[in-house]
């Protein structure tokens, strides 16, 4: 297959996995413009590198990994992550419905909630997200794992929280 075969199925992957690809953009620097400079970046990047492709069945992985790198590379250069308080009004921001999940997610860091946006928002299998995240299946197994725990327990500890300011 060619160069302009391959950059057009490259293509062709983007739009079908456009609103995905915001999705996970959107995990990792929590803000809409952002999320889409990402996106935008991922794209050119993955078009323009489209010979690199070993595999031509792992097109939608390679996009998702060059989403995750490029997400990376913009909160290291900015150094910073928004704080779930500065997260725009839910009506206006059409990521997550349940912005208090959203907001439960901030006690992750970076690879974990990956992981778990991958599994349960984008339905990746977990060999999946082992290869857009560059690790190995059992490092994500166990990252789910601990993160699920993390998650409960927060959930947990804010659920008896209510429950103790509650009047009587």
């Amino acid at each position: 297959m060619g160069l302009r075969a391959v950059q057009e199925q490259v293509e062709t992957q983007i739009l079908a996995s456009y609103e995905s690809m915001y999705r996970l953009a959107y995990t990792y620097v929590k803000n809409r413009d952002d999320a889409m400079d990402v996106v935008q970046e991922s794209a050119y990047k993955a078009i323009s590198c489209a010979g690199e492709l070993k595999s031509e069945q792992a097109v939608k992985t390679w996009l998702y990994r060059i989403v995750v790198n490029a997400s990376l590379d913009l909160l290291r250069k900015r150094g910073r992550e928004t704080p779930s308080d500065q997260l725009p009004d839910p009506g206006r921001e059409d990521v997550y419905q349940d912005v208090d999940t959203l907001r439960a997610l901030d006690i992750l860091d970076p690879r974990e909630r990956a992981v778990v946006v991958l599994r349960f928002f984008e339905d990746r299998k977990l060999q999946e997200i082992a290869d857009i995240c560059g690790e190995n299946l059992s490092t994500v197994k166990t990252i789910l794992y601990r993160s699920l725990r993390k998650l409960k327990a927060h959930l947990s500890e804010g659920e008896h929280h209510e429950r103790a300011t509650e009047p009587l």
